[in-house]
């Protein structure tokens, strides 16, 4: 099957799921051609299973200290360049799109009748799974930035719905997991600053802060451990801290829960998919939620032991299936057989 796949390039959540999907699809024989929009091409790391790819300018978010700036984001959107990437797209014998949230491949598939699939966290929100309240405005953006026929939309509990379980990178599948140190926590905030993030961190040295986000370069200042980005020493640091604290996003949740990790999570400010993702977390009871960085709140969850893993199905493997089966509108049949699965 000859597959177009659209990537959305805004933080490394759709790349590090996307990555999966498409080395399985590429290991089952089919046809993969990738386009990566909504980032620099010299920002983008570790993608090397995309190749041959191509970068577009696409749509992307602008956030400050923690907050979605709408004003920046909507100075920066070039709808002319959008228009011209979506009608300059070459979808000659596409048999299929495939959309991890990515505008120009959705608006390319609807524009010429190709059958469309939407991966990833979003699309879950097109089912009954908790839903903040947000505006309208809101709503309408999340779930139209980038709509699709199909949806193979990803959560972490199923809510008894027809959706899919968090990817997991293989390499918490297939490398041997390391002990877990108590005192190293993992922390990844890449929308504040990261003065604030030291200062939020400094006054618990009882513990080892292994810091990720606007981090350039890796130094040590005593107790706070400062890393520049690398997927592999990202996920050598997850496994082995026994906590962590981050944004709202989906996938890095979703690998702490599989791994067993404990949670706090602190929400973007005006993106409705992140409180949503803070709001399901507090009713499955999966982690904590702190709305600005409060001391008092870290203080607390430091005291909190370790949850018991979830160990989430290989779910590409199910979605890979899914696809390649033709049947599509069988969605549940696949989704119930990757919540039976357990890794």
């Amino acid at each position: 099957m000859k597959i177009l796949f659209g990537v959305q390039g805004t933080g490394n959540g759709h790349i590090s799921r996307s990555r999966e999907l498409v080395r399985k699809l590429k290991a089952d024989g089919h046809d993969v051609d990738v386009i990566v929009s909504g980032r620099k091409a010299e920002e983008l790391k570790e993608i090397e299973i995309f190749e041959p790819y191509r970068v577009m300018k696409g749509m992307t978010l602008v956030t400050f200290k923690g907050k979605l700036n709408y004003i920046d984001t909507m100075f920066q959107l070039d709808l002319s360049s959008l228009v011209s990437d979506i009608m300059m797209l070459e979808t000659k014998g596409t048999d299929l799109i495939i959309t991890d949230f990515d505008p120009i491949t959705s608006m390319a598939a609807r524009l010429r009748n190709i059958p469309c699939m939407g991966f990833g966290h979003q699309y879950a929100f097109r089912y009954n799974i908790p839903f903040a309240k947000g505006n309208i405005f809101e709503k309408y953006t999340l779930l139209n930035f980038a709509p699709a026929r199909y949806n193979a939309g990803l959560h972490w509990n199923h809510f008894n719905q027809p959706i899919f379980p968090p990817v997991i990178p293989s390499t918490l599948y297939t490398e041997a997991l390391r002990p877990v140190i108590k005192e190293k926590i993992l922390v990844y905030l890449p929308f504040e600053e990261v003065e604030d993030v030291s200062a939020f961190v400094t006054p618990f040295d009882g513990y080892e802060f292994f810091i990720y986000g606007k981090v350039t370069e890796d130094s040590d200042e005593g107790h706070l451990h400062f890393r520049g980005y690398s997927r592999e020493g990202f996920l050598c640091d997850l496994m082995e801290c026994s906590g962590v604290v981050c944004n709202a996003g989906f996938e890095l949740p979703g690998e702490a829960l599989h791994l067993g990790k404990k949670l706090l999570l602190r929400p973007l400010d005006g993106q409705i998919e992140q409180e949503s993702n803070a709001l399901a977390m507090d009713q499955l009871g999966y982690g904590m939620v702190m709305h600005s960085l409060q001391s008092p709140v870290l203080a607390e969850w430091l005291q909190h032991p370790c949850r018991e893993p979830l160990h989430y199905a290989r779910t590409v493997d199910y979605i890979a299936e899914w696809i390649g089966s033709g049947h599509w509108g069988e969605l549940a049949k696949y989704t119930e057989a990757a919540w039976l699965e357990k890794s």
